[in-house]
């Protein structure tokens, strides 16, 4: 179970890096919770919350691959002072705009969330990007594991400390921290990559750069991103899902703790598989993913109404045991498939392909939520991450074909 961890700490700098790329990213999980509090008692409204929070990704997903490459030419550390500061300055702006603005005109508020977006620090792509510039073979894979793992501590520690700070200072003051850790944890990664000697561009420089063709041409690659963007997607309608519930019972510190116990599951599950020596099966952790989503629909109102909150912790902790296993996995795949000299880039996309997964779901979420409720809401979660299973379950199924018939023609 350790193993990942002790080869993770041979590689130089590794530990420090981690620390301060995790660190960097603790506002990230809450920043969806905060603003849909912040949006549904300024508005009323979850679907306008919903396109607010899309609006943001959607300009995160733009940013992603120019981050990317900004990142393998010019110095990382200036790039993240640069955008962490204009993504804690777009933060404090929405709070204006939603403190003096008649929500009648809540659309003005739209051009700041994608500016705020636009500005987003790209700290999860380098602080994964690093990793092949620094590590090969079995401490690369290890990285990947440790990362994807304890990536869930934040989504342990920082959706509790949304729901705290929303419920005894409100989303306002939530939303001031969210802007202040955007900004310090840009700077704190930045001066963790200095230390390192990352100065400079991280992408590999040269002739083999020139040769490789587009990305989106390299096999698996584009279904890659469509299977990340509707499994993120699905996954992050589901703290919508919970600060509906939450909201309707009148106990929004509700939605921070079932969160922190769907992270739970997810660090567990990172733990028991992060140190299996055997080879992920990507569709298979998937599957299990989707069926975690499946199983909260039944528990939750109107199906189950009020819902009773032990009943949905459980579902959490159990379906939440396979989310972990998944994206490392899925970073381990990319990392395989993505040409050397690109994998910066392939990150970029990466980054891209998540946001905006999560740009198409918040909307559908936020109406299902007004529609028909937090049921509905997490069905259609869960029909998301279940095509996200199909489709790497087809691809898998596609690339089983064509080795067969490879072998077959070779015999013959």
């Amino acid at each position: 179970m350790l193993r990942p961890y002790r080869l993770l700490a041979a590689v130089p700098h590794a530990p420090n890096l981690m620390f301060f790329s995790l660190l960097g990213r603790l506002h990230m999980p809450a920043l969806g919770m905060v603003l849909a509090f912040l949006v549904v008692d300024w508005t009323g409204s979850y679907a306008i919350g919903g396109v607010i929070g899309a609006t943001i990704t959607v300009g995160q997903a733009i940013a992603g691959p120019l981050r990317g490459r900004s990142a393998d030419r010019s110095s990382p550390p200036r790039l993240l002072v640069v955008t962490g500061l204009g993504s804690g300055l777009g933060m404090v702006a929405i709070i204006g705009v939603t403190s003096w603005v008649d929500p009648a005109h809540w659309w003005l508020v739209l051009p700041v969330a994608l500016a705020t977006g636009l500005s987003h620090p790209p700290i999860t792509q380098i602080g994964r990007a690093i990793w092949p510039k620094l590590a090969d073979g079995p401490a690369r894979e290890a990285a990947f594991a440790v990362e994807a793992t304890l990536q869930e501590l934040l989504f342990v520690v920082a959706p509790m400390l949304a729901a705290f700070a929303v419920a005894v200072w409100g989303p306002v003051v939530a939303m001031f921290a969210c802007a202040a850790w955007a900004t310090s944890g840009a700077v704190l990664f930045a001066a963790a990559l200095w230390r390192a000697g990352l100065q400079e561009g991280l992408g590999e420089h040269g002739s083999g750069a020139r040769k490789s063709g587009p990305l989106f041409r390299t096999p698996g690659f584009v279904s890659l991103l469509a299977f990340f963007g509707l499994l993120v997607g699905g996954l992050i309608s589901v703290d919508l899902v919970l600060v509906g519930w939450a909201r309707e019972r009148g106990e929004p510190e509700l939605a921070g703790v079932l969160a922190m116990v769907w992270a739970v599951g997810s660090l567990i599950g990172g733990l028991v598989l992060g140190g299996s020596g055997k080879r992920p099966r990507l569709w298979l952790r998937a599957s299990l993913t989707a069926l975690g989503l499946v199983a909260l629909v039944p528990v939750l109102p109107p199906i189950s109404d009020p819902g009773s909150p032990l009943l949905i912790g459980a579902v959490l902790l159990v379906g939440g045991s396979a989310v972990a296993p998944t994206l490392a996995a899925s970073n381990g795949r990319l990392a395989d498939i993505a040409p050397p000299e690109r994998r910066n880039e392939a990150f970029g996309w990466l980054a891209s392909a998540t946001t905006f997964g999560g740009a198409l779901a918040a909307p559908l979420s936020g109406t299902m939520l007004d529609l028909a409720g937090p049921a509905a809401a997490a069905a259609a979660a869960a029909g998301l991450a279940l095509v996200a299973a199909g489709l790497v379950a087809s691809h898998n199924a596609r690339a089983s074909r064509v080795a067969r018939d490879a072998e077959q023609t070779a015999v013959t």
